[in-house]
């Protein structure tokens, strides 16, 4: 069974860091391109990063840009997501997805989800 589980989700006060990691398992997805989504209570989901199957070509939505880092490693079927300089606004659930086409990503679209993690930025 194809199993994608995020973590490192928590309360962070605005300014700080978190780290998010996305797991998976049952097949490999080093061929795959990967992403991260979040939305908001009362939001349709949102794109926020993408990278591609080889890791050499990244994404941003505008609003992250400069202050988050999406990063994977193929050998360990992970990816990461590196949040920087929080804001209140980033409060969301933040999903960690794959699918062959990073332009289905970035679209909003994907063959594999993961369940989500809270990420919750006080101000």
């Amino acid at each position: 069974q194809v199993h994608v589980v995020e973590s490192g989700g928590g309360l962070v006060q605005a300014g700080g860091s978190l780290r998010l990691s996305c797991a998976a398992s049952g097949r490999t997805f080093s061929s795959y391109s990967a992403g991260w989504f979040r939305q908001a209570p009362g939001k349709e989901r949102e794109f926020v990063a993408a990278i591609n199957w080889s890791g050499d070509s990244t994404y941003y939505a505008d609003s992250v840009k400069g202050r988050f880092t999406i990063s994977r490693d193929n050998a360990k079927n992970m990816v990461y997501l590196q949040m920087n300089s929080l804001k209140p606004e980033d409060t969301a659930v933040y999903y960690c997805a794959y699918d062959g086409l990073l332009w289905s990503l970035r679209r909003g679209r994907a063959k594999y989800w993961g369940q989500g993690t809270q990420v919750t930025v006080s101000s």
